[in-house]
């Protein structure tokens, strides 16, 4: 040992040594950059997850509240445009009755041919795709329809009166501010009772849409059933420049709408009523 690291009072490394722990420390990557490594990791490990849930979810919703459908004709121009999106409330029907003016989505399964055809998906993956799409609103389902409510179960539906109009239970609708530009109420003659159950819905561009009128040999006279209802329209989601609730116009709440249709089950209930009434009388009378 030299008198020079005596007077330090140790021994100092050798060189090789230091240039060793110099290189081991800079290989260590830094706490930070480990941290970030891992929850990018992390972050792509969650990412299915995520995924399966948020699709969940949705569907949940779009099932039992609120779903996305796309107008693919124009059926019901000028109120919704082809290619409008719209939100249909699912959850209405169970807090009141469809009422006449509502527009509303429903399935014409087993009963009427679609306005438009899609191609059949050529494989499992383009399947799967075009589920997706119509239970999100991208793409349109083919036999999902959306028409006006003219007239609900009971209801004396009926083109047309002197003036062109189209009449329920007698009284004539006014149309103007819905009607397609040009168009008139009908350009078929119909008469008809609703029955109970069903519906008789209308396209507002009618010369155009192939809806109750042209079903008129069906079951059901051209009515469809309200079970096979979804929901009703009301709101334009897309286009943003389009979007705008989808009234029930004036015309519907004519007090004189109502004194037939809407009365039907009260006036029946009071026919069943009165008869049971007399008998209970008359064997009361006869026990005494």
């Amino acid at each position: 040992m030299t008198s020079e690291s005596q007077e330090y009072g140790a021994a100092r490394r050798p060189v090789e040594d230091e240039v060793d722990v110099v290189a081991e420390e800079t290989q260590k990557p830094a706490k930070g950059e480990k941290r970030d490594k891992e929850k990018k990791g992390s972050f792509w490990k969650e990412l299915p997850v995520l995924v399966v849930v948020a699709l969940v979810l949705a569907l949940i919703i779009k099932t039992f509240v609120v779903q996305a459908f796309y107008i693919p004709s124009e059926s019901m121009e000028n109120t919704l445009l082809k290619n409008d999106r719209v939100l249909v409330n699912k959850l209405v029907y169970h807090t009141r009755d469809i009422e006449r003016g509502d527009v509303v989505v429903f399935s014409g399964v087993d009963s009427w041919d679609g306005e438009f055809q899609m191609e059949e998906p050529s494989n499992a993956v383009a399947a799967f795709f075009q589920w997706v799409g119509t239970a999100f609103g991208l793409i349109p389902g083919e036999k999902d329809y959306i028409k006006r409510v003219i007239g609900i179960g009971g209801d004396h539906v009926k083109c047309c009166d002197s003036k062109g109009r189209i009449t329920v239970n007698g009284t004539p609708i006014d149309e103007e501010s819905y009607l397609y530009p040009g168009n008139v109420p009908s350009d078929k003659f119909f008469d008809i009772t609703v029955p109970q159950g069903r519906l008789w819905v209308m396209g507002d561009h009618r010369s155009v849409s192939l809806d109750s009128r042209s079903h008129t040999g069906d079951p059901g006279g051209g009515s469809i059933p309200e079970g096979q209802v979804i929901g009703r329209a009301f709101v334009i989601v897309w286009p943003f420049d389009r979007a705008s609730v989808i009234d029930i116009p004036a015309t519907f709440a004519q007090p004189a709408l109502q004194a037939l249709g809407g009365s039907v089950p009260m006036l029946a209930g009071f026919g069943l009523a009165v008869p049971l009434v007399l008998v209970r009388r008359r064997w009361l009378r006869r026990r005494r």
